[in-house]
């Protein structure tokens, strides 16, 4: 059992670790779509159908492949992961980081909370960072062809999986344990030792949680994006932005950092805190 205090850093996906929409690179070509046709044809079925975003895009995948005579594998997927093009610093980020937690004596683990297809992000070159891949998946008939949305995840119940963690309870299907009642103190990832990092709008409901339950909420921008995401920043909506670059000594490399030192050292008063008290009490 691990007895070093643990600290949990979520990613959204795209635009978050990497450059554009997972599927963009070349999922979609492949099916036949250009992007830019493939979104526009899932907003005009959302509005349409008044039917929940993602649940619009995985349907119009399916169908898509359909009319393409295409077979929706898991392994079609997963291979369009390796085209993802991260932003600088993402690849060497995650053991970078988490050797300045073993430093500080916390262990550091990596999520994904993403609207992306776990898919692509499982076939990509930073799968074996995350302890666990929270985002959108099929479920697969008996002949490997995807049928149905297994899991969906949109920009509000992304919150669930930030409880998830909290509580560390990992399987999706374990609703019971989930939704059971538990002592602050005996949650495996306290809320203060979470740090959110997303990119715009999408990501606000996770955001607002770090920020209401102590925990940091962070926001990377390319330049196109700066106004949107220093809005979040006025709005108080996150505690930092950061150009999206994961490069040594970069923004947010420094920060992440600092950010870590700060909790390592509230866990050492915490425990020191239970020590006396344990003391007076005997």
């Amino acid at each position: 059992m691990n007895d070093k205090p643990i600290v949990a850093i979520m990613y959204d996906f795209d635009k978050t670790l990497c450059t554009a929409n997972m599927q963009n690179y070349s999922f979609i070509p492949s099916i036949g779509k250009t992007p830019d046709e493939f979104w526009s044809k899932c907003n005009e079925l959302g509005k349409a159908e008044r039917m929940d975003s993602i649940l619009a895009y995985m349907y119009l995948t399916i169908q898509v492949c359909k009319e393409n005579k295409i077979h929706l594998c898991r392994e079609l997927l997963t291979k369009s992961g390796k085209d993802i093009v991260f932003y600088p610093g993402v690849l060497e980020w995650f053991d970078r980081v988490n050797r300045y937690g073993d430093e500080l004596g916390v262990k550091v683990e990596h999520y994904v909370i993403s609207s992306g297809m776990k898919e692509i992000i499982e076939g990509s070159s930073i799968s074996d960072k995350f302890k666990e891949i929270f985002a959108c998946e099929f479920c697969y008939d008996e002949n490997g062809n995807a049928v149905w949305p297994k899991t969906a995840v949109n920009y509000t119940n992304k919150t669930q999986f930030v409880y998830r963690i909290n509580k560390g309870v990992l399987d999706v299907s374990n609703d019971d344990d989930l939704n059971r009642s538990m002592p602050d103190d005996s949650k495996r990832v306290p809320f203060s030792n979470m740090i959110y990092i997303g990119d715009g709008l999408s990501d606000v409901p996770c955001m607002k949680m770090m920020k209401a339950y102590g925990g940091v909420a962070i926001a990377v921008y390319q330049n196109e994006n700066k106004k949107k995401v220093s809005e979040l920043l006025e709005k108080e909506r996150v505690d930092f932005i950061f150009p999206a670059d994961y490069g040594k000594e970069s923004e947010i490399d420094k920060t992440m950092k600092n950010i870590l030192c700060k909790m390592a050292i509230a866990d050492k008063l915490s425990l020191e805190t239970e020590r006396q008290l344990k003391e007076i009490n005997h």
